[in-house]
């Protein structure tokens, strides 16, 4: 069947600048893709094993999806349950698409069905169990493993996210296997070890100073950390990724940092204890990458597992998470008053907070040369959202203080639709400039290629 999709969709309706943005977009349309933050196994791509039923891949390991099916009505434990029925989830799925209408998971489950699989029928009730079908035969060939899908979305870096205890055995197999000419980075995310609200916090900093043999107290947690990073490093890490609920930061006198971290270890910290706690780990992993060059990006601003019912039934990532208001002016100072004018250190800001765009974030990197504005992400990383951010920041900061785009998926399959829907709204955005005259055409080619090229290789340090 024919393309049923607009090959238009995304850029503007104006006639002339919509043809404008189709030819930016032609630039870029099939230029390699870099993937410096994402959740992707790497099991996954060193086994190239095969992916699970359609159900798997679309819904049941998609928060985006299952956030939605549950606000329509459906029960979290017929959506996540590994016993359950896949057909079942997907036919669940496929009668509530009006639900998707006008959504982002809309765009990327069209383009993933149209260019991965060559479906170019909507899913609907009455075909449900025909794309099913025509899914699970396709996911069979050798041409839908992993490595092969790497040649074929034109993927050269791609960024997991791992705990700072694993022994990355499939990065070292990945980087020492000639045949496989991609790139696929560890991140150290140490949140449950940093973090003494997370749950197991004092055992998971005993298994870091043990796994290290660190001296007991603060300085041998911190020579722990040092020395996981260490680890990362050898195996090909470009960056720290941490997630809190407050970009808060502090730096604290050494002896006060140590008895600080007694009263953490010791069960008797106060809410303002662990607060400062989080500040001051923050303010050390800014230190540590001045120290050792890996990259710090920061996601704050979202309050995990905000239904407590949810959470204990199912567990972290299945959709209850809700965004909060962010701050970062002040929160951050600390931390750009120690190390925010130092030579070489990179410090990616993320949010989901749209209000601080031009209040906070283009003004800090508009100044700081550590500073780089993460894309939007999570809830904002849709094509609305996306021109929201470009119009919020660029007047002040430009297009050469963000970071690139950002996938930051656990879907393997919509990597290359993730990357297509930002190229096409970046066109549209470069395009309405060059119509009202804010930017010569020459200039905007320049930059959409820099927008997937090298905008990401500075600020990942690729």
């Amino acid at each position: 069947m024919p393309s049923a999709r607009d090959h238009d969709r995304l850029l503007p309706g104006e006639p002339r600048t919509r043809d404008i943005a189709r030819g930016l977009y032609e630039r870029v349309r099939s230029a390699p893709v870099i993937s410096p933050h994402g959740h992707v196994p790497a099991e996954t791509v060193a086994g190239n094993l095969p992916f699970g039923n359609p159900a798997d891949l679309f819904i049941s390991s998609d928060h985006y999806v299952i956030r939605l099916l549950h606000a329509a009505g459906e029960p979290l434990q017929d959506l996540v349950d590994p016993g359950g029925d896949p057909r079942k989830v997907w036919r669940t799925f496929a009668r509530h698409q009006s639900h998707f209408a006008g959504t982002a998971v809309a765009v990327w489950f069209a383009d993933s069905l149209e260019t991965v699989f060559g479906i170019h029928e909507p899913l609907n009730e009455e075909n449900a169990d025909k794309l099913y079908d025509a899914i699970s035969t396709a996911l069979m060939s050798p041409a839908m493993r992993p490595r092969a899908l790497f040649d074929a979305f034109r993927i050269t870096v791609l960024a997991t996210t791992d705990d700072p205890l694993d022994p990355l055995e499939a990065h070292a197999e990945l980087a020492a296997d000639p045949s496989f000419a991609h790139r696929v980075l560890p991140t150290f995310r140490p949140d449950r070890y940093i973090d003494p609200g997370a749950n197991g916090f004092r055992e998971n900093v005993e298994r870091l100073t043990a796994a290290t043999g660190g001296a007991p107290g603060f300085k041998g947690y911190l020579d722990a950390l040092r020395a996981r990073r260490e680890h990362f490093l050898r195996h090909g890490a470009v960056s720290v990724d941490v997630g809190v609920e407050d970009p808060f930061t502090a730096q604290l006198d050494p002896r006060e940092a140590e008895r600080l971290f007694a009263r953490v270890m010791g069960g008797g910290a106060t809410d303002a204890d662990r607060r400062l706690f989080r500040g001051h780990l923050l303010w050390r992993m800014a230190e540590m990458s001045v120290e050792d060059g890996l990259v710090l990006t920061l996601h704050p601003g979202v309050r995990r597992n905000h239904s407590t019912r949810t959470f204990r039934g199912f567990g972290a990532d299945t959709g209850h998470d809700i965004p909060l208001r962010t701050a970062f002016t002040d929160e951050l100072r600390p931390l750009l008053e120690s190390f925010g004018l130092e030579a070489g250190f990179h410090l990616v800001l993320f949010t989901v907070d749209e209000t601080v765009y031009s209040r906070e974030l283009a003004p800090l990197a508009g100044f700081y040369p550590s500073v780089f504005i993460g894309a939007p992400w999570w809830f904002l990383d849709a094509p609305d959202a996306i021109l929201r951010w470009r119009a919020a920041i660029t007047e002040t900061a430009g297009f050469y203080r963000t970071s690139g785009f950002i996938d930051d998926t656990r879907a393997f399959l919509s990597i290359p639709s993730r990357h297509d829907v930002s190229r096409r709204v970046d066109a549209s955005f470069l395009a309405r400039y060059v119509t009202e005259g804010r930017l010569g055409l020459q200039m905007a080619e320049t930059i959409i290629d820099d927008l997937v090229a090298t905008i990401p290789r500075k600020a990942f340090k690729l």
